[in-house]
């Protein structure tokens, strides 16, 4: 059975401090090191990423979960359910190229302040 999740994302403080600890603990579990930049880094196998994201100023909710949709109808029903029930909107149903040509995706936080993400990696099927 596929996973639900397709990436999870925590919030850190520290990033070289968190690149020793991560760098040391996901290798252990022989999950690498699938990229980084100056604000996150990211970790996984098989499709499945788990990043730590730079969380500068104010406290915050840092948890960040994001599902996995099969297309982007199902992406926008997400968007459209979370805020009926009392979600607030982090970023409305569209594509962001800047993570990947076809990423397709929303965000919410819900009623704790978690973001909460749909995602279809899927290109838009011909009309």
């Amino acid at each position: 059975m596929p996973s639900i999740f397709d990436h999870v994302t925590l919030g850190i403080s520290d990033l070289m401090s968190a690149r020793r600890f991560y760098d040391a603990v996901m290798g252990a579990l022989g999950l690498p090191m699938l990229w980084s930049n100056d604000r996150m880094l990211t970790y996984g196998a098989g499709g499945e990423d788990f990043g730590l994201q730079l969380d500068a100023g104010a406290p915050r909710h840092g948890t960040h979960v994001a599902f996995r949709a099969p297309d982007r109808a199902t992406v926008d029903r997400f968007h459209a359910s979370a805020l009926a029930a009392g979600g607030t909107d982090a970023g409305a149903p569209g594509l962001r190229p800047e993570y990947a040509v076809t990423y397709y995706a929303a965000f919410v936080r819900d009623p704790d302040g978690n973001r909460i993400e749909a995602v279809c990696h899927l290109p838009q099927p011909d009309a």
